[in-house]
């Protein structure tokens, strides 16, 4: 499942998530293609290839999706801030760290940058 036209959409989306910026689920869906799909990102993200950037993702509160003491929400939570990606209260400020993609990515997302 991992190689699926859909997965390869989704690491396109993600990989484009500049360092010092986060995305969220729903987000990345509508720019793989998949608007309204946001727990298909997270299916995507759970065995994804070890270079994407999967930390960047979060939930639309701005928070880490994972189990707060699992060593994957650790190492998300480590990733972010060593790119300077402040979290208070366990969540981030959206309004100053998500990602504003360029709006052509929203309706011509290009999986072929996955590869």
């Amino acid at each position: 499942m991992a190689n699926s036209e859909s997965h390869k959409r989704i690491y396109a989306a993600v990989r484009q998530i500049p360092r010092g910026q986060v995305a969220t689920y729903g987000q990345i869906a509508v720019i793989a293609g998949y608007p309204k799909h946001a727990r298909l990102v997270g299916y995507a993200l759970h065995g994804c290839p070890r270079n994407l950037p999967w930390h960047r993702v979060v939930n639309t509160k701005g928070c880490i999706s994972l189990p707060v003491d699992s060593t994957a929400a650790i190492t998300q939570r480590r990733r972010l801030a060593d790119e300077g990606v402040v979290f208070l209260g366990g969540k981030t400020d959206l309004s100053r760290y998500q990602w504003c993609p360029d709006q052509r990515l929203l309706t011509h997302p290009d999986p072929g940058i996955a590869e």
